[in-house]
């Protein structure tokens, strides 16, 4: 028995052996990678010579009949949480190292980039992976298991958060919440509050993001 789900998901831009940078987009409950990776062409204007890859979330959503998830929200208890998270974060790790191995290419050269729950999982695979990444970027997330991540951290990638101040879905108070749980461990962080958005990501947050990956991961760029 395998000890890892294999992830996948509709891919954008230069092929192996092309790329110079890695970019992984993460999307949220009850979505696949179609959705994010939407976003591909408008972050290549600035990352030409990057790959992009949205993998669907190992596991199909209980709380809709379509669509994938990386994590049950079912029951929305902190640790009931963290454990899903956990659990998803071993198979987002392993995806991660097989699509670095795929390009030939080591953290310095990653993104991860996620919406809702894949900010969820972007935040917290990145923190505890041995090798920083590039940048992430986290549209309407949350920081989850903030107590535990002082004893858990291993890396301390620069962190842009987004978040719609009108999101129905996930609070707006996780964006200030996110920041305290990251400047508290010493990660730089910058954030934007997006005036009258919903749970979504608007053309200003794509120009931030577009921002963020030219300043830490366009090449030329000296890796963090």
């Amino acid at each position: 028995m395998k000890a890892f789900i294999d992830l996948d998901g509709p891919r954008f831009g230069c092929a192996a052996g092309e790329a110079k940078e890695l970019v992984i987009l993460l999307h949220g409950l009850g979505a696949d990678g179609s959705d994010l990776i939407a976003l591909a062409p408008l972050f290549a204007r600035v990352l030409p010579d990057a790959a992009f890859v949205s993998p669907h979330a190992p596991f199909p959503c209980d709380m809709a009949p379509v669509g994938r998830q990386w994590f049950s929200f079912q029951n929305r208890d902190p640790e009931a949480v963290l454990a899903g998270v956990r659990a998803a974060a071993a198979h987002l790790d392993a995806f991660i190292d097989a699509e670095l191995e795929r390009f030939g290419l080591g953290d310095g050269r990653l993104a991860l980039v996620g919406f809702s729950q894949g900010s969820m999982m972007a935040l917290h695979v990145a923190l505890r992976r041995a090798r920083a990444c590039a940048v992430v970027i986290a549209y309407s997330g949350a920081v989850v298991g903030s107590a535990v991540l002082p004893q858990e951290i291993q890396s301390r990638p620069p962190v842009l958060l987004v978040h719609g101040d009108a999101d129905e879905i996930m609070p707006f108070q996780s964006m200030a919440e996110a920041e305290q749980a990251l400047v508290g461990n010493d990660v730089p962080v910058q954030t934007s509050a997006r005036p009258g958005l919903g749970h979504g990501i608007d053309e200003a947050g794509i120009q931030l993001g577009c921002a963020a990956l030219k300043d830490h991961l366009a090449a030329g760029v000296e890796a963090p």
